[in-house]
This record gives structure tokens, C-alpha cells and sequence, in this order.
């Protein structure tokens, strides 16, 4: 079963840009691949950390006034930031999941058992993984269906550019990585969301970072709570 995708799609990119060198280079390439599958975007540069909540908010009430079918929305997020949290240009801190629960079934009824993506660009940590040798395993996600009702936070797929606890990498001049992968997938691959997302996963462990000289790795972390296949195109 899929998702119903013939109606409107709505993205929201928020993105604070000091002291983040490359970051214009995400939002150029975040706006080419939003235009490319037919999204309504819009994007807000250097949002103070009560910023980021307040164009949550504004976002999940103007998807709520839409008269017309809306199919999903997506929001990127992109700043520093430290374990469950974002810091905004003021440098002040606001809380992930905060920002998470502005779309969930219980506050955003246009967007009920509808596919939300959040995409966030930002440390999660200070950590850095010099990398190991290649073992063996496989990422099993399971979601789960109920079809009476249906959860607080389902249909909702949560993409972070590293894994909890550890920092997240940028080029001053082409960008982060992460996003610039993403974009990439997205845009000349076809198949569903978490099929494209292993893609990038994929390129990510196999790409090794160098920051003052020393090799660094780095994968995305995907957390998905998605009841049926989500295609973008």
C-alpha cells in the first residue's frame, strides 16, 4: 500500500546560516530538488531558537486553513546543535521534540495519516567516529499498523544527518554532505522514501570526511514510524 501523493506538498526549510560556512549551498540545492517534485516550498533564513517554533506553528496552521487534498509535508531543519536540541541564531536552545509534535496526528489534523518527513542537519553530539573495520548486519525497521485509530506520531519519518551523540560534518564552500547526498537520491533515484534513504546511507558510510587532517565517518540516523510506502516520484 502506498501513500496518496496527488494532492498538495508542502516543505518548510528553516535554517540558521551564521557561523554555518556552506550552508547557502544546502538551501540552493534543498530549493532545485523541492521545485523538481512539486513541492510548495518555503525557506526562512537565521530563525532564533523561539523562531524555529513559531514557523512550526505557522506552518502546521496554514496546512490546516488549506480548503484542498493535501498529500505530505516536509520540514528541514538546519543549524549547530547538541543532543535533542537546535540552537538558533540567538544562540539560545530549543528542544527537538518541540518542534516534532507541531505536525503530529493530534496537533495538525489536515496532515492525519499523512506522511511528514523531518530532515534535520545539525550535530547531535560531540563525538566523532574515526570508523571501524567492515562487519556484517542488516537495519531492520518495522512500523506498525492499526487500522481502527491511529497513533499520536505515526506516518512520520525522521531523517538526521548523524547518530545521536556524535557531531555532524559541513564544507564552507559545497555544503554538508548529508544534505548534498540527499538531494541527489531524491532527485535522480525513484523508489520508495526508505528504500532512497539506505541509498544515502549507503554513500554516507562509504564517503570518509577529513576534518584537521584526520579521516572521519559519519551515517545518517532514520527513525520511521511510516504505515505504508511513501514515493516521491
Amino acid at each position: 500500500e502506498t501513500y496518496d501523493m496527488s494532492g498538495a506538498r508542502l516543505a518548510l526549510t528553516l535554517c540558521v546560516t551564521k557561523a554555518r560556512e556552506g550552508s547557502e549551498a544546502d538551501l540552493d540545492a534543498l530549493e532545485r530538488m523541492f521545485q523538481q517534485l512539486g513541492f510548495e516550498s518555503t525557506m526562512k533564513r537565521d530563525p532564533t531558537a523561539q523562531q524555529f517554533q513559531e514557523e512550526l506553528e505557522k506552518f502546521q496552521q496554514a496546512i490546516d486553513a488549506r480548503e484542498d487534498f493535501v498529500s505530505c509535508a516536509f520540514v528541514v531543519l538546519m543549524a549547530h546543535g547538541l543532543e535533542g536540541r537546535l540552537k538558533g541564531k540567538d544562540e539560545r536552545m530549543v528542544e527537538l521534540e518541540d518542534l516534532f509534535q507541531a505536525l503530529n496526528n493530534k496537533n495538525c489534523r489536515a496532515l492525519r495519516a499523512k506522511p511528514k518527513v523531518y530532515i534535520v542537519q545539525a550535530c547531535r553530539g560531540e563525538q566523532r567516529d574515526p570508523g571501524e573495520p567492515v562487519a556484517g548486519g542488516d537495519l531492520v525497521m518495522i512500523t506498525e499498523n492499526t487500522p481502527e485509530t491511529i497513533p499520536t506520531y505515526t506516518d512520520t519519518l525522521h531523517v538526521f544527518s548523524t547518530i545521536e551523540g556524535y557531531i555532524a560534518y559541513r564544507h564552507d564552500q559545497e555544503g554538508s554532505y548529508f544534505i548534498q547526498t540527499l538531494v541527489d537520491v531524491f532527485v535522480n533515484k525513484r523508489g520508495p522514501i526508505l528504500e532512497l534513504l539506505t541509498e544515502v546511507t549507503r554513500r554516507m558510510a562509504e564517503a570518509e570526511m577529513i576534518q584537521e587532517g584526520e579521516a572521519r565517518k559519519v551515517n545518517p540516523e532514520i527513525q520511521s514510524t511510516l504505515r505504508k510506502r511513501l514515493y516521491l516520484q
